[in-house]
């Protein structure tokens, strides 16, 4: 694995919280060197400005196509709509059955691929009623102030007591939508393929089932049917690379190699903490059957806590431009990762900035603007914050 990149600001940020607008800090000149020491082109310093505050471990947002978003906060269970003029307005808030436990609650949104015509978007979540316990992937039509619900499109994700309930969505192309899920702390599940748990599912974002060109297509289970790749841990995030297509998906590892995956079709990605829940187990096991893939990127001896990522587009992001950025819990931290078109990590860029002042970062999301969006998960007084790029 190429070594990380420091990347030094070196003064504080000043962060004032401002939930009806925003509030901006530049940073001074960015500081890069290379892995072989050498300075590296980067922006020559960041804006970054907080657009809301006082909430409670935002796990995701959306961005609408009028330029307004969808942001959910995991254990209030709720999802706001902060209009594009800055006003909010809570338009799902702790509807029947929604649960949240440990990790779990309600975590990814995304609009769904027909938003322009339908207004409907799509979370995924825990769920408990009755005897009924899972985490499950929702549509809902968002019609003013209120959303309501259209249908479940996947049920039955495995849920004990919420750890390993990681739920992450994200859009292929035609109308494709992959989910990516924890194990649930289970270890048969990573590797039941009539298991959710410990998955990349790829369905239909309309009707909920497995697309016709998935690996598994032709087995009788339906849940088989909406696997695409295997043999994951606990998947915090997943992005598409707008070059080619590919899905990318963040895990977290045990107490080490969290890792960053090129989804592969059919793939199995080794993880098998069997008997029990063996977590001294290597997170890709080469021994397993059959061929495994390795990550793409890996934390290495230390877990950083890896958890959403997006890939930056735009000149105005300079050398890291196609970059594949990674926030972290642990770490407190953002990396950018490079990869060559064949999926190979090129240089890893660890953005030390805004560590101890926002804390645990959550998720990344790039806006209409090109701007870097990113939600902090302190538990208290969290925010959403918009980081910009300037150019020498």
């Amino acid at each position: 694995m190429t070594r990380a990149l420091a990347l030094l600001i070196t003064v504080g940020l000043i962060s004032a919280g401002c939930t009806g607008g925003s509030s901006e800090t530049t940073r001074a000149p960015v500081a890069t060197t290379s892995a072989s020491g050498v300075p590296s082109n980067e922006a020559s310093s960041i804006t970054t400005s907080t657009v809301v505050d006082g909430l409670e471990i935002p796990w995701d947002i959306a961005f609408l196509p009028d330029g307004s978003m969808l942001y959910t906060e995991r254990d209030r269970e709720r999802v706001t709509h902060r209009k594009s003029d800055g006003t909010s307005t809570v338009v799902l808030d702790q509807p029947d059955g929604m649960w949240h436990g440990g990790e779990t609650g309600l975590e990814s949104v995304i609009p769904a691929s027909d938003f322009a015509t339908s207004n409907d978007f799509i979370t995924c979540n825990g769920y408990k009623l009755g005897n009924t316990q899972d985490v499950r992937v929702v549509r809902w039509h968002l019609d003013g102030d209120k959303a309501t619900l259209v249908r479940n499109l996947v049920t039955g994700l495995p849920s004990t007591s919420g750890r390993h309930g990681g739920c992450a969505l994200e859009h292929g192309v035609d109308g494709s939508l992959y989910v990516g899920t924890g194990d649930a702390a289970d270890g048969r599940n990573p590797r039941d393929l009539d298991s959710g748990g410990g998955k990349v599912l790829r369905i239909s974002d309309l009707t909920g089932n497995g697309l016709p060109d998935n690996p598994f297509a032709d087995s009788n289970n339906e849940m088989r049917q909406r696997v695409w790749s295997f043999g994951h841990r606990n998947v915090q995030g997943l992005a598409l690379n707008p070059e080619d297509k590919t899905v990318w998906s963040v895990e977290h590892g045990p107490d080490r190699d969290d890792e960053v995956n090129r989804s592969v079709k059919g793939g199995d990605f080794g993880w098998n903490p069997l008997p029990g829940f063996n977590e001294s187990v290597p997170m890709t096991d080469h021994s397993l059957p059959g061929k495994q893939y390795d990550a793409a990127w890996s934390s290495g001896s230390e877990t950083l806590a890896t958890s959403g990522g997006t890939f930056l587009r735009g000149a105005n992001w300079g050398a890291w431009s196609g970059g594949l950025a990674v926030a972290s819990l642990k770490d407190e931290s953002l990396h950018i990762l490079m990869f060559d078109t064949a999926g190979k990590l090129t240089d890893d860029i660890r953005v030390l900035a805004l560590k101890g002042e926002y804390g645990r970062l959550r998720a990344t999301v790039e806006g209409p603007d090109g701007s870097l969006y990113l939600t902090t998960s302190n538990g208290r007084d969290d925010k959403i914050v918009k980081v910009t790029p300037r150019m020498n």
